[in-house]
C-alpha cells in the first residue's frame, strides 16, 4: 500500500476509535451478562466449495452474505454496516443478526474484516452472547454470494475495556486474509447503559 494511502487509512482507523469504544455499546441491557441461558446448541460446519485466498491485495472477492459459527451456535445473515453521520460505526438494528463493516476488506480478501453484533438486549441474548466463549482453534466460516466459504480458525479471544480499544490490532493492515467478531463484554454499567468493555474474537484464514 503506498505510504499516503496506508497513513490515510490509519487515520481513518483511529477515528473508528470513536466507532468501537462509543458506539460498540452494541446494546442496552437491564440484566448482567452472566443470566443464565440454555446452552447454545452446536452447529454442523458448513459445506460447499471454500475459495482459495487471494494472491494479490487487489483481487476482489465475493461479498459476505452469512456467519456460521458452529461451537458457539451462531448463524446468521449478515447485513452490512457504514459509518452515521457523526463518523461512527453503524450497528445493526436487530439483535439477532450481525453485520459487516463494509469499509474493511471483505471476508477472504487480505485485511482484517470487521464484523459486529449485539451481545444481549432487555429481552435476552443477541446474536454474539456467547462470544467470549470461543477459543483458539474453533471455526469461523463466511459464506460468500457466490456460493463459496471462507474458513476461519480462531487465533485469540481478548477483552479490553473500551477507553484502551486496540484500533490498529483489529483495523489495521494485516499481510493475509483475517476477521475480526466484536460485542461488548465485561461489567454493565446500568447508569451509562452501556457495557465496559469489548469482546474480540481475532481469525485467521485457513483455506
Amino acid at each position: 500500500m503506498p505510504g499516503k494511502r496506508l497513513a490515510l487509512f490509519l487515520v481513518l482507523a483511529a477515528g473508528l476509535l470513536v466507532a468501537v469504544a462509543g458506539a460498540a455499546g452494541l446494546a442496552l441491557t437491564r440484566h448482567p451478562v452472566a443470566a443464565v441461558y440454555a446452552p447454545a446448541p452446536t452447529l454442523p460446519a458448513p459445506t460447499g466449495p471454500i475459495a482459495a485466498a487471494p494472491q494479490q491485495r487487489s483481487a476482489q472477492v465475493s461479498l459476505p452474505v452469512t456467519l456460521t459459527i458452529p461451537s458457539i451456535g451462531v448463524q446468521t445473515s449478515l447485513i452490512h454496516l457504514g459509518l452515521t453521520a457523526d463518523g461512527t460505526l453503524q450497528v445493526p438494528q436487530s439483535t439477532a443478526v450481525a453485520g459487516w463493516y463494509t469499509g474493511s476488506p471483505r471476508p477472504g480478501a487480505i485485511g482484517s474484516a470487521v464484523i459486529a453484533g449485539h451481545i444481549d438486549s432487555r429481552t435476552g441474548p443477541g446474536i454474539f452472547f456467547r462470544l467470549s466463549s470461543l477459543r483458539p482453534g474453533d471455526r469461523v466460516y463466511v459464506r460468500r454470494a457466490d456460493g463459496t466459504l471462507a474458513v476461519f480458525r480462531v487465533t485469540a479471544v481478548r477483552q479490553f475495556p473500551k477507553d484502551s480499544f486496540p484500533t490498529s490490532a483489529v483495523y489495521g493492515p494485516v499481510p493475509d486474509p483475517e476477521v475480526r467478531l466484536i460485542t461488548c463484554g465485561g461489567t454493565f454499567d446500568p447508569q451509562l447503559g452501556s457495557y465496559l468493555s469489548n469482546t474480540i474474537v481475532y481469525a485467521a484464514e485457513t483455506s
